[in-house]
């Protein structure tokens, strides 16, 4: 008996990542550049967007913030006087392209440099899925520990920088940075890591700068 096996799987990947490169572009003819934000749940990626908006500036920046529920994120970014919009993906753990690409037709990118989206809080599904990202920035904090790059490879893989966000924590916590920015080197090489605390402030300027430039150059 004869039969076909197809790899669903491989296929809807292919699919999305096409779909992700359809949205890349139609954001550059914008003038606009994407910003994936990946991390744990309390890492902190709302408070260390809402210091990138200001210390970006004066680029424009709009932000789409994914969760299952709530909108208090949202509420969060909104008193920035960033352009924002809330996404529900009503269980799903991560955003694909698609998702991403109805998101900024409600956000309206016309208008904005950089548009952030505030994935959804794990360190699993969000790695998997293209969005149409310029740059994907993972945020991990120092509570979490160093070892994240060994339990979540894929991750850290994929990420073209990581901020390691609550710096001023460091005393109260057995976190070895030299450790954890090895790890990633192994992972990424090349890809830079930005100490620093969104809650006081400190480190934000230097990943703002290379953000800067990353997302003002040609090959961004």
């Amino acid at each position: 008996m004869e039969f076909e096996v197809f790899e669903t799987r491989e296929r809807a990947l292919a699919d999305n990542e096409a779909a992700a490169a359809q949205t890349r572009e139609a954001l550059r003819r914008e003038g606009a550049r994407l910003v994936n934000v990946m991390g744990s749940p309390g890492a902190g990626k709302t408070s260390l967007l809402v210091r990138l908006i200001e210390a970006l500036k004066p680029l424009r920046a709009g932000v789409m913030e994914a969760d299952v529920d709530s909108d208090v994120d949202a509420r969060t970014i909104a008193r920035t006087g960033a352009r924002v919009i809330q996404l529900h993906t009503a269980g799903l753990c991560h955003m694909d392209a698609d998702m991403t690409r109805r998101g900024l037709e409600r956000l309206g990118p016309e208008g904005l440099d950089v548009v952030f989206l505030e994935n959804i809080g794990n360190l699993v599904c969000p790695a998997e899925f293209e969005v149409g990202a310029d740059v994907r920035l993972v945020i991990l904090s120092v509570p979490e520990g160093d070892d994240k790059p060994l339990k979540y490879p894929l991750m850290f893989r994929v990420a073209d920088c990581l901020a390691v966000n609550k710096l001023d924590a460091l005393p109260a916590f057995d976190f070895d940075l030299d450790a954890l920015k090895a790890r990633v080197a192994a992972l990424r090489p090349g890809a830079p890591v930005f100490p620093l605390s969104a809650k006081t402030g400190e480190g934000v300027d230097a990943l703002a700068e290379w953000l800067r430039a990353r997302l003002g150059g040609d090959d961004a």
